[in-house]
């Protein structure tokens, strides 16, 4: 594994104590559904910050929640996971300090719960964080990550094939690493370690990646006919596969490069071709395009320097490189053109674009193309400035050849010092296994007295939030209790009041209507009409009552009357006391039993207010009032055939500002339509 001393292996088995002591002190707590909110939220969070379709503000927007939720976790071996999926995620979106730091965090907690699976993976993201920019520190990392999964093949792991996998990726990046610092030996020995260790997973979907590799090392090493070969099976592993197309593109680029290393420039056209008739899928990718088309023109060049079309065809791509801004690209253009034009005896133009080379390369740390760029600019310039560039090529030359062997010394020294530090481990792990033994029994020990111990507290703390928990219940039944007995008495005391208008004081005032109507047949004093009056006056106080007593025992409805009837009730009343024809109409699709109470008071108020709008002002003949069900939705339509208003005074009647108010605490929406001389019409819409 990593490098740990006698302490460490102590320390970690002081730690398993713990967290085993961590785990009795909860096993009488249930499942928290916070927790699992909380999870839910962050797998949600995570899905769509992997989510390309989605922009990457969005896609940051999402990592960062996941981020945050992720904290608040215990810590765990999710949280570990969690950790490394939004590590990973902010490397795609090139947020890379992001990245390193959820790093550093999923490293401690890895470190603190023992977990060698989630050590390795934190040092796989910090060797992929280093490995385009400081060679030797993600060699570092991914060979520590390697002795890890090394150490785990005895294990009687339940994830064999998954942990075959990711071993076989950190080879991988080995490889590359050991490739780049032409290490090639390594680089091939690497990835075929590699490839065994797909094969062992089932998991091949790296395996195209793997022979394009050894392809790659194999023409580096001469081994054309080897490189041809594993390119070749490259494109045969990558068949019915998403990456199918992508292979075949990159793997006969390579065989067109193998063949122009032989200098057969025929094949090597031939190869090229074959990359470039993939047309559709290049025409999403310019850079690929570009790239090989220049490749083509090249292999031309260096089969028929005096082809006509070569320079159209350099121009062609020179331009789609300038166009997607491929710094890369453009240095390897400008250095055929220098080559193209050297060739013509253009002295001038070769020295213009061998400069801008020279000026190119250092920005991609492309050594090799800035050595041609010397080379080139030595043979083009004067005799003077042509000295002062093959020095500078002498110089690089020399400095690359340095670097190259201090890597390599590098990574020799850290594998050597990572077997060294191995084989101590293994001594001084035997040299302290009677120690380790020892300590488990008294760790056992412990243990079962501090089981005892806390059980015994758990229990006592349970029987106690029991307890409270009973009294808390007694509480709210106290208290409920006590609110239905208000509502009941406030109820009775309604529907007492509304009686009491309804039976003793209308009862009275119909009396004396029926007396006075009484003396009116019988009397013939002149005062007829003046009764007459007073009569009308009484009836109208009538109808006040009424309706007063109407809305007291409908402020709350009963559940023993349908909402419909009650509804239908109070238009067939209102419209036969103010001599109105209606027309009522309910939606059967509305289940009104459902529906909140508060909802169906208010609508009711808004029928009630309405009417009352159009027996005041309208003028109307006839009202029609319908309920329809639409989308999720009650829509409550009130319209009169009356005189209408002006929309100007909309907003300065009571009435209408009522109706705006109830409908606004039902989260639905209102609209008054109304043109003088041609009715009014009322259309509320709510949720249910």
């Amino acid at each position: 594994m990593t490098k740990f001393s006698s302490n460490s292996v102590v320390v970690s088995m002081f730690f398993l104590f713990f967290i085993f002591l961590m785990g009795c002190d909860n096993m009488v707590i249930d499942d928290n559904d916070e927790v699992k909110l909380k999870t839910n939220l962050i797998e949600e969070y995570i899905a769509k910050a992997n989510d390309n379709e989605i922009s990457n503000k969005d896609r940051k927007l999402n990592a960062n929640n996941a981020y945050n939720l992720a904290i608040g976790l215990e810590d765990s071996f999710y949280k570990r996971k969690k950790y490394g999926e939004i590590s990973s995620i902010y490397r795609r979106l090139e947020i890379y300090n992001k990245s390193k730091n959820v790093t550093d965090e999923m490293l401690d907690l890895a470190v603190s719960i023992n977990d060698s699976i989630g050590i390795a993976r934190a040092y796989v993201n910090y060797g992929v964080f280093y490995r385009n920019t400081i060679l030797d520190s993600a060699y570092i990392n991914f060979n520590k990550a390697d002795k890890i999964y090394t150490s785990l093949e005895n294990s009687n792991s339940s994830n064999v094939a998954e942990q075959a996998f990711d071993h076989g990726l950190i080879l991988l990046d080995l490889a590359k690493l050991t490739r780049k610092v032409k290490d090639y030996g390594e680089s091939e020995d690497l990835t075929t370690q590699a490839i065994r260790k797909f094969e062992l997973s089932g998991n091949l979907a790296y395996l195209p990646l793997s022979y394009n590799n050894l392809g790659i090392v194999a023409k580096h090493m001469d081994r054309y006919d080897d490189a041809v070969f594993y390119s070749e099976k490259a494109i045969e592993s990558a068949k019915n596969t998403p990456k199918e197309t992508l292979y075949a593109v990159i793997c006969y680029n390579n065989i067109g490069t193998v063949y122009k290393s032989q200098k057969d420039y025929k094949k090597a056209i031939e190869y090229y071709k074959k990359a470039l008739s993939y047309k559709s899928f290049l025409d999403k990718r310019p850079k690929r395009y570009a790239r090989y088309l220049d490749n083509l023109t090249y292999a031309k060049f260096l089969l028929n320097k005096d082809n006509d079309s070569i320079l159209e065809l350099f121009n062609k791509s020179l331009k789609i490189r300038d166009s997607v801004d491929d710094i890369v690209g453009l240095s390897t253009n400008n250095l055929h053109l220098a080559e193209f034009y050297q060739h013509k005896g253009i002295d001038s133009l070769a020295r213009i674009y061998a400069l801008k080379v020279k000026e190119a390369a250092p920005l991609v740390n492309n050594n090799v193309e800035l050595l041609q760029s010397y080379q080139l600019l030595t043979e083009v310039s004067d005799s003077e400035e042509g000295i002062k560039y093959a020095r500078n090529h002498i110089k690089l030359s020399d400095s690359l050849v340095k670097e190259e062997r201090s890597y390599n010394n590098k990574f020799a020294r850290i594998q050597f010092e990572s077997e060294k530090n191995k084989e101590e481990i293994a001594a001084i792990s035997r040299e302290n296994q009677y120690l380790i033994f020892a300590i488990l029994g008294l760790s056992i020990l412990s243990l079962l007295g501090y089981v005892i111990f806390k059980q015994q507290q758990s229990n006592k703390e349970l029987l106690f939030e029991q307890n409270q928990q009973q009294s808390n219940q007694e509480i709210y039944r106290l208290l409920l209790s006590q609110q239905l007995k208000l509502e009941e008495g406030r109820k009775l005391e309604q529907h007492r009041m509304s009686e009491e208008l309804h039976d003793g004081v209308l009862g009275r005032l119909f009396g004396v209507r029926l007396s006075l109507d009484g003396i009116n047949q019988r009397a013939n004093d002149g005062f007829t009409d003046a009764r007459n009056k007073y009569i009308d006056e009484l009836k109208s106080i009538e109808r006040e009552i009424r309706l007063i007593s109407h809305d007291l025992g409908t402020e709350t409805l009963s559940p023993d009357i349908a909402y419909v009837d009650v509804v239908e009730s109070l238009v067939s009343d209102l419209c036969t006391v103010h001599k109105m024809d209606f027309a009522f109409a309910n939606d059967e699709n509305i289940d009104w039993e459902t529906v909140d109470d508060q909802k169906k008071v208010n609508l009711f108020r808004i029928i009630q207010e309405s009417l009352q709008n159009i027996f005041k002002h309208a003028r109307a003949k006839s009202v029609k009032i319908n309920f329809d069900y639409v989308d999720d939705k009650i829509n409550l339509t009130i319209l009169d055939d009356g005189i209408g208003f002006k929309s100007s005074k909309v907003k300065r009647g009571i009435g209408l500002k009522n109706i705006t108010s109830r409908v606004t605490q039902m989260d639905g929406v209102v609209d008054f339509i109304s043109n003088q001389d041609s009715g009014t019409k009322v259309s509320v819409g709510i949720p249910i």
